[in-house]
């Protein structure tokens, strides 16, 4: 598919979720008793197939993965999960769950966007969540099956306060982005970080400047979302360029980012994507500065919660930073190496934009 026709559906795609933009998730609660534990049973499965990166990505399918086990135990109801290797992979994997009697399937991708929308059409009584996909194939500004529940982030929110907090810490005056393709849901990161980085020069009089990305599709982009050689060499040819924060956005390329910047020999904070790979991954707490929250694993939570409850809502849901659906992480380790009243920008800088005061701009902002 074309991808800059691919962008303008995204987007026509998303003023109509964000006319009927669902209600914000409550927080999720710690996982209970699983199916055979304490939870009553139920005769209700709830099942979920990942995209190429697979469920242990410490990212965007483990989110989601986490969210949606979570909603199974608490119902007491089946759960299957099945790992998509290869782009091929998801037609028949999604049809393998609708032949082992899924109630609700959670689909984790744009990439099984057309694919969930031709099951959903075939299987009207099957409940389907959609992650980071308005489910408007045709670009005629309309979900494609009614039975789609799209779970969409405006992360740029989220990102413009990363891309702040980076300007005003950084030493070097230069701070590094890069993606694994350029289609909206890697760029909108990019974007919102850019701009908060704009943000920054035009309030302090400063330059700092942002390598590896231009706007739009031009910027440095690995071709895919393996860690690899690619993206390892991709992030070095940034880092060459003396950047002292950096942002990979598409899944485990930041473990390729990583092995540069040791490689590099200099200091390099890392800005992390989707989770907060504190948490997810160990190995990069003496690099985070902070992670770019998409709270998958609350939308893919309630989703499913409600699905098994009898209490489906198919309406889009939309992530910002007013509902708490894209956010940013804790400093954990580099809280004493942050200016204390750089933090406190950071916050007043959030509540300016939840109320409109900043406007960040992203294909899913509302007009």
């Amino acid at each position: 598919m074309n991808r800059v026709t691919r962008v303008t559906g995204l987007a026509a795609a998303a003023a109509l979720a964000l006319a009927a933009c669902g209600a914000a998730p409550e927080e999720a609660p710690e996982a209970s008793a699983g199916a055979g534990g304490d939870a009553e049973a139920s005769d209700f499965t709830a099942c979920i197939v990942s995209d190429a990166g697979g469920f242990d990505d410490k990212s965007f399918n483990q989110l989601s993965f986490e969210g949606a086990k979570k909603a199974a135990d608490e119902l007491g109801a089946g759960f299957n999960d099945v790992q998509s290797d290869t782009a091929t992979d998801y037609q028949g994997n999604i049809e393998s769950l609708v032949g082992e009697g899924c109630n609700s399937i959670v689909t984790v991708g744009f990439a099984l966007s057309a694919d969930t929308v031709a099951a959903a059409t075939a299987n009207p009584d099957i409940d389907f969540i959609l992650v980071d996909d308005a489910a408007d194939n045709d670009f005629d500004g309309q979900k494609d099956a009614e039975n789609i529940k799209p779970l969409l982030y405006d992360t740029a929110q989220a990102a413009f306060l990363a891309g702040y907090l980076a300007a005003g810490y950084s030493e070097a005056g230069k701070v590094g982005t890069f993606g694994g393709q350029p289609f909206p849901t890697v760029t909108i990161f990019m974007d919102g970080f850019k701009q908060g980085v704009d943000y920054y020069n035009s309030q302090k009089g400063t330059n700092v400047e942002v390598v590896g990305y231009q706007g739009g599709d031009q910027g440095s982009f690995t071709g895919g979302f393996e860690a690899n050689d690619t993206a390892k060499g991709v992030a070095a040819g940034i880092i060459d360029q003396g950047v002292d924060v950096l942002l990979p956005v598409g899944g485990p390329i930041y473990q390729s980012a990583m092995d540069a910047m040791a490689d590099s020999g200099r200091e390099i904070a890392l800005i992390g994507a989707d989770a907060d790979i504190f948490e997810t991954d160990p190995t990069t707490q003496d690099v985070v500065l902070t992670s770019i929250l998409k709270r998958m694993d609350v939308s893919t939570y309630e989703a499913v919660k409600s699905a098994g409850e009898g209490s489906f809502d198919a309406e889009a849901y939309v992530g910002t930073l007013e509902n708490d659906g894209v956010g940013i992480a804790p400093l954990h380790n580099f809280e004493s190496k942050v200016d204390p009243a750089l933090v406190a920008e950071v916050e007043a800088l959030r509540e300016s934009i939840v109320s409109g005061e900043v406007e960040v701009t992203s294909y899913l902002a509302a007009e």
